[in-house]
């Protein structure tokens, strides 16, 4: 008889839940640790939290040596450049000197940062001062001062990383929840197929639409839950890298690919690019869908969506 078994768990600041399918219980809890450990084991490589990770090497050393990193870092690395490039510059994981400093949404946020000072951070964002060199497994940061973070990809990726070990472990059917960015395989217990509520901005608890879905990753991005107001203008925790300063327009967007890692990277860019824009590139990626909810609530979306 299968059965779902699920757990919560806080990884990486979020909320994660994994859910297995599977008729033996004890394997299906040695499964979940399995991929708990796994997250785990990214979180470490990954954050800026610990002075001790490579991620915070790699920024300690900006504008002064390449750092030798493992291929798996070097490798995310890559990719991310890579998507910036796609997305013209909209995700771009050397934002970190800009993130925290200027924008902490907490409700006592009253006006907003320093333009000037903005600018001048903004100087130190740019990807393409992210040097890489694969035979020698380096990544150097061009200017002193630059910071690279994972906040756009990194979630993604552990996802991603927990689903494929917990395929290799055999289990065929389960789901990584990594805070509303999900990926999901297989079926339910009951051989149909899994079902996720996409949610209504305005309404975080109730779903507008409904999507089976099976071998697919959704990310969302929304304002609807880190926001502030300023002078009556809603402000999202997402920041446009170009212009260091929070969107504004669009309420939520919500991504589908079948690659975890690759929609919740392409979240940020399609919620910053403006509507069009965003539209027009992802029509051109295979296997790349998206839906956006402007300040309007109007609804727009990818060429293959079908909403029930």
């Amino acid at each position: 008889m299968l059965r779902e078994f699920k757990r919560p768990q806080k990884l990486m600041g979020n909320a994660f839940e994994i859910t297995v399918v599977g008729n033996d219980e004890r394997k299906s809890q040695e499964h979940i640790d399995a991929a708990i450990d796994e997250i785990r084991r990214i979180e470490k490589l990954l954050t800026t939290f610990n002075d001790e990770s490579q991620t915070s090497f790699i920024n300690k050393n900006a504008g002064i040596q390449p750092v030798q990193v493992e291929l798996e870092i070097f490798d995310l690395i890559e990719r991310s450049i890579r998507i910036s490039a796609v997305t013209n510059g909209y995700f771009d994981i050397s934002y970190g000197g800009i993130d925290k400093s200027f924008w902490n949404f907490d409700r006592e946020m009253t006006k907003l940062p320093d333009p000037e000072l903005i600018k001048d951070h903004l100087k130190l964002v740019n990807y393409q001062n992210i040097i890489l060199d694969r035979v020698s497994k380096t990544v150097f940061l061009k200017e002193k001062g630059m910071r690279i973070g994972f906040g756009g990809i990194g979630k993604g990726y552990a996802a991603e990383m927990a689903k494929r070990l917990l395929q290799k472990r055999g289990v065929s059917s389960g789901i990584v929840n990594a805070s509303g960015d999900l990926t999901a395989w297989g079926n339910q217990a009951d051989g149909k197929p899994w079902t996720i509520g996409i949610a209504d901005p305005d309404n975080a608890g109730q779903p507008f639409s409904y999507m089976n879905i099976t071998d697919m990753a959704i990310a969302t991005s929304g304002n609807y839950e880190k926001f502030v107001i300023i002078n009556g203008k809603r402000y999202s925790h997402t920041i446009n890298p170009k212009t260091g300063m929070p969107v504004s327009g669009v309420k939520s967007v919500t991504i589908f690919c079948p690659n975890a890692e690759i929609a919740d990277a392409m979240a940020t860019p399609v919620s910053i690019m403006g509507i069009d824009a965003a539209l027009n590139m992802v029509n051109q990626i295979n296997h790349l869908e998206c839906i956006i909810i402007d300040d309007q609530d109007k609804l727009y979306s990818s060429q293959n969506i079908n909403l029930k």
